[in-house]
Order: C-alpha cells, then structure tokens, then sequence
C-alpha cells in the first residue's frame, strides 16, 4: 500500500460559469501572483437564444451539468477547499435561471453557487486586472457571451461601474447577426454611460475570450516575439485598424487569418465592433489585453491583506528565487552590492533590479550546460501575472547572461527584440555583476560581505579583504574586466587587511 499522498500547499478552485463557456481553474497556494495548476474549458453555449426565448438553451443545460458533474469530481480529487461556482450574465438573465441552478445544487449540496449581479461581476473582474496591474488607470471593459461590464479604475482603484447587454452572443442575436445593426446597438449602449469620456488619453483593459482572440490574431500578424496575451499592448490606431479588418471579414475570410480559434469565429465581428465603439467612446490611447479577471478577482478576493498589497513583480522574484534558488537571504545583499553600478536609477528600474536579485539563483539545480537558457525561458515565460512583457524581457536577459550566456545566443531574440537598446545594455550589466558577485561568493552572504564594489576616479574597483574567503583568482579577475567594459571603466582589484563587518 503506498504512502497516502499529502499536499504540499492548499489549494481553491472556481468555475466560471458564463453563457459561452464554462471554466474550471485550480489555484494553488497563497500568492501575490495567482499560481493555476489546472485549468479546463468546454464551450456550452448557455446564452444561445437567450435574446429570443428568455430561457438558457437546453442543449447547452444538458451539456453543463455532465462538465459540471466532471469539474465537481476534478476539484474534489485535487483537494481544492474552498470550491465554488460564480454563474454569471446567462443565468442571471434567463427565466429558468433559478431552476439550472437549483437543479446543479441538488447535484452539488455541498458547493456554493453564486449567481453574481452585474456590479459584483465587474467589482470581482477589476480586483482581477488590479491584481496583475496595480496600477492600471483607465477603463476596463470585460466581454462575456451576455454582457459587457465597464468600471473606472484610477491609479488601480475601481470606480463607477455598468453592466451592458453587449456580450458576444447577445450582440449578436440583437442585431440579427448584423455586424452593421450590431455598430448601432453598441453605439447607442455606450451613449447610456457618460463616464466612459474619461478614459480619454488613457488605457483601455481588455478582459474576455473573445478579445484575447483578437490579440491572437494581432500578434500572429506583426510576428511579436512573445506569445502571451497577458500585458500585451496596442496602440489605439492599431487597435482600430484591426476591429476595421474583422468587423468587416466574413467567415472565409476570417477563417485565413493567422491564429483564429476556430470556435471564436463566430464571435470576433461582434468582439471588434464593440471595441471599435469603445475605442471611439471613450478616446484611449492604447489597449491592454489582460488575462487576469473574474476568476483571479476571487482568488485575490481570499487572500489577506498581506498579500494583496505586495508589489508583484518583487513576489514574483521572490517566489522563483524560494522555489528555485539556495539562500533565501543573500538578495537583499546583492540589492545593495550592486547599487554602485546604477547611480541614475529610476524607482522603476530599481524594483527591476530587486526582482532580478531575487531571481538570480534560479538555475543552481539546472545542467550546467543549459542554465542561461533554461533560466531565461523559466523567467520569460513564468507564470507571474503582475509582469508586463518589458520586464518579463529585462530580468530573463539579465539572468541569462548572469549565467554566462553569449551575448549574440540566438534564444535571447525575443528579449533583444523587446527591448530598447539602454534597456538592453542595464539587463546585460546587471547580469554580468550578479555573475562576478557569485563567483566571489558562492552564493552565500558571508563570503559576499568580503567584498565590495565602488566607481573612484574613473576606475570599477573591486575591494577584497583579506581573510574572508576571497581572492583575484582568474575567473574573478575575468568576470570584473567584462563588467568594467559593461560600465565603460577600467578595472582594477584592492585587498584590504581583516575582514568587512
């Protein structure tokens, strides 16, 4: 008989239950940066005809509570606690609402079921955004298959919000299938909330399926180095251009274009057409897509105070350099040895440089053969929702070349390509000291503290102290040359008698 399985951090589970799909994600642990360890769509459709009948559409209640049943099992199997069900637009709105849900419960007794008004859809879809954009600052506008919510958020604090009947499906079915009549509908719902006009050279956050597709779509046109929807960012006339061009294809058309999921061709017309109108009410500059929404708000939703005022970027460092690094406590040090080397620093920069410490032991267990480009991809592809792609680029730049990587790899091109040159070059410097800071070190505070770094009179001067475990040795006298050429110094070597404090 094996050993009984325990698990290793607690895990919760949330299936968003809207009226073109349902989802089931499972999150484990309690983070700053929502950590899904399972997430399983099926398209039910349960807002098909909706428009018409006023009811869910049978095929799809039929459908849901087979997945339901599935999901049930699934959480349960996992040992997710809590596990609860967030129904949205479809089941709010139709007049068999009540019964699918009472006949879901009779199933699941021992699962909450919320039916979520349009506002606490919003408050839970902002809290979502914020998580992974704290400080997002402009409109945000989450598209279902029933409803589209709109709430202000200023400086990552939610605002008025509202609720509209411009979901996909619903659009659709309103205007006939008319992506014309559907300019029309959209334009005259938008007209009902005068606020939107205070977006006006602000962002505008994306959150939905459906627009998620169109970022596929754009991204697979402009060749973007990095296929993440998640932070990606488009320039209003750009945004424009491509609602122009899917507005007005028709299916075989669509169906050309690079990237379409086959089961969202139906809904990009009616997507684009309500961006297009947004894009217009409320004068954004530029378009965010974001894949943290609902399901992350709930997540967030549970987590204490504690954690939800963390910065993300630097929880997502520390969390990679817990799960991956060796000594927890040598960051903070390498924060402060590497300080001389960024006088000019913005407090931007800084929290990138801090992230970046945090990380930069992420490829000790690694192959030594492989660990600049296994560190690279494991960072720029992590799972931190708070990290926009610029930092995603700057910290897997930095930690490749910490790990020595050759400056012209060919697997830094995503990173070369999104970032700009002085960007670039403070990645390369910084990873270059982290790597002369590990050979003195070995990775420990102690033999660190014999050292130091400091700019005098033109020259990099690397101070050691006698008796602290370091020396001038080859690697060391290598690594701090690379490093005066990355600054554009010369370098040179002092011993000092009797250790550092």
């Amino acid at each position: 008989m094996p050993p009984a399985y325990s698990l290793p951090l607690p895990r919760c589970a949330v299936v968003d239950l809207g009226s073109n799909s349902v989802r089931l994600v499972v999150f484990e642990g309690h983070s700053r940066n929502p950590i899904s360890i399972f997430n399983e769509k099926a398209v039910l459709r349960l807002g098909r005809g909706l428009q018409d009948t006023g009811r869910l559409n049978e095929e799809g209640v039929a459908q849901a509570l087979t997945v339901m049943h599935r999901y049930h099992l699934v959480a349960r199997a996992m040992g997710a606690q809590p596990f609860e069900v967030l129904a949205t637009a479809a089941v709010r709105d139709a007049t068999n609402g009540p019964d699918f849900v009472r006949l879901l419960q009779s199933r699941m007794p021992d699962v909450p079921i919320r039916v979520l008004p349009g506002t606490q859809e919003a408050e839970l879809s902002a809290l979502g955004v914020v998580c992974g954009i704290p400080s997002a600052d402009g409109i945000l506008a989450d598209i279902g298959g029933g409803s589209l919510e709109l709430v202000q958020l200023e400086a990552g604090r939610r605002g008025l919000a509202q609720t509209l009947r411009l979901g996909v499906i619903r659009l659709s079915e309103r205007s006939g299938n008319d992506p014309v009549k559907a300019r029309a509908l959209a334009e005259a719902d938008l007209a009902t909330v005068p606020w939107l006009g205070g977006g006006a050279g602000r962002d505008l956050y994306l959150v939905g399926g459906a627009w998620r597709a169109l970022a596929r779509i754009h991204m697979a046109q402009t060749a973007y180095p990095l296929h993440m929807v998640h932070h990606y960012t488009v320039g209003r006339e750009e945004a424009r251009d491509l609602t122009g061009v899917i507005a007005g294809a028709g299916r075989r058309a669509l169906e050309r274009l690079p990237a379409v999921p086959r089961r969202r061709i139906d809904d990009l017309p009616f997507a684009a057409v309500v961006l297009r109108r947004l894009l217009r009410a409320t004068g954004a500059r530029r378009v965010v897509f974001s894949a943290s929404g609902l399901r992350e708000g709930w997540f967030m939703q549970r987590m204490p105070e504690s954690i939800r005022a963390e910065d993300p970027l630097l929880a997502s460092g520390r969390e990679l350099g817990a799960r991956y690094g060796r000594d927890s406590t040598l960051p903070p040090h390498l924060l402060a040895w590497t300080e001389p080397l960024f006088a000019a620093e913005t407090p931007e920069t800084k929290r990138l440089r801090e992230a970046a410490c945090w990380a930069s032991d992420i490829g000790s267990h690694d192959h030594p053969e492989f660990r600049a480009e296994q560190a690279f991809l494991r960072v720029l592809r992590q799972t931190g929702i708070g990290l926009d792609h610029h930092a995603r680029a700057f910290l897997a730049l930095t930690l490749a070349m910490r790990y020595e990587a050759e400056a012209d790899a060919e697997f830094l091109r995503p990173a070369r390509l999104l970032l700009d040159v002085a960007s670039a070059a403070r990645a390369e410097r910084l990873g270059v000291a982290l790597r002369l800071a590990y050979t003195l070190s070995a990775g420990t505070p102690d033999l660190l503290a014999g050292t130091s770094l400091s700019i005098q009179g033109g020259r990099l001067v690397l101070r050691l102290h006698e008796g602290a475990g370091v020396f001038a040795g080859e690697s060391v006298v290598r690594r701090l040359d690379r490093l005066a050429q990355a600054v554009g110094l010369d370098a040179s070597t002092e011993t000092v008698g009797g250790r550092a404090a």
